[in-house]
């Protein structure tokens, strides 16, 4: 592994400014591209106290930028890391915070889990803080069993905890949750794609769903319908429910799904396939998959106004 992939734990805005600026400062001054994507609280502290050398520093609101954990390897990450391609990048990613919603938690774990096998080969450094005070000790944790390097109080030592990225992943991979109320159900087979699509415009136009938003939501449904009923084994269904601000989209299918990586990095340009779960990532507010050896259910989450 070229990569390296740290925990920094702090307990307040001190120590937490102590460890990124001098992870930032450190890539300043060797010239590295430098990359933040954390909370909005945390990017405005940063922004202060870096005064001007902030212009150097691509600054991200990982409450926007990550708000689907799915989609921080691909649209963050590997996007920074690929756009430096030669120089060594410097990367703080916060994806976990006091706050964020418990439903994302899962996916959360695995994308950190995920980064040790996505951008193995990278040149890049990626340190992820954890606020100790503000996270439950579960979350610190699951920090320790996620990256191989940790930093507390400014020394660095490697995490004796650390654990196959695969073995992480699978211990998340939990039965959904079942709605609340009744959903749509669509079954459906190869030839039928045009039914689904019928089948949830007529839902998201009742949910106050239009334009560009619809849009996504057609080419999310019909990525995972199309997977469905060319990896999947006979019928697949899909289900469609309102959840607060947004829509629901499920798709359950017969097969497996066994690359841990699907849906986080781009395809090669000369390649055919390998989009679909990428799209459903990055257009999407949530990702949800539980995958068994005889079925596959990906669910996500899309608001209806815009971001949720």
């Amino acid at each position: 592994m070229i990569m390296r992939h740290e925990a920094m734990f702090y307990a307040d805005d001190e120590d937490y400014l102590v460890g990124v600026r001098e992870f930032i400062d450190g890539g300043l001054a060797a010239g590295d591209p430098v990359l933040v994507a954390v909370p909005a609280p945390r990017l405005q502290l940063i922004r202060r106290a870096l005064g001007a050398a902030a212009s150097r520093v691509r600054l991200l609101d990982m409450a926007r930028a990550g708000r689907n954990p799915g989609r921080i390897i691909p649209a963050v990450l590997h996007a920074f890391v690929s756009e430096h391609a030669g120089r060594w990048a410097r990367i703080i990613g916060e994806p976990i915070w006091p706050g964020r919603p418990a439903d994302v938690y899962p996916r959360c774990v695995q994308h950190e889990a995920l980064i040790n096998l996505a951008l193995a080969d990278r040149r890049a450094t990626i340190l992820c803080p954890y606020d100790i005070a503000g996270l439950e000790p579960a979350a610190v944790a699951d920090a320790v069993r996620t990256h191989p390097f940790l930093v507390e109080s400014g020394t660095r030592r490697a995490s004796d905890g650390y654990t196959a990225p695969e073995s992480v992943v699978a211990s998340f991979n939990r039965p959904l949750p079942e709605p609340s109320d009744p959903p749509a159900v669509l079954i459906f087979d190869t030839g039928e794609l045009p039914a689904v699509r019928r089948f949830v415009v007529t839902i998201a136009e009742l949910a106050g769903m239009r334009d560009e938003r619809l849009d996504d939501l057609l080419v999310a449904v019909n990525e995972l319908a199309t997977n469905a009923v060319t990896h999947g084994l006979g019928p697949a269904t899909l289900r469609v429910w309102r959840d607060g601000d947004g829509l629901v989209c499920e798709v359950r299918d017969g097969g497996q799904m066994t690359d841990v990586l699907a849906g986080r990095i781009p395809p090669a340009h000369h390649s055919e396939g390998g989009r679909g779960l990428m799209l459903v990532n990055l257009l999407s507010d949530a990702v949800h998959i539980h995958t068994l050896r005889t079925s596959t259910t990906v669910r996500f989450h899309m608001a209806v106004n815009g971001v949720g």
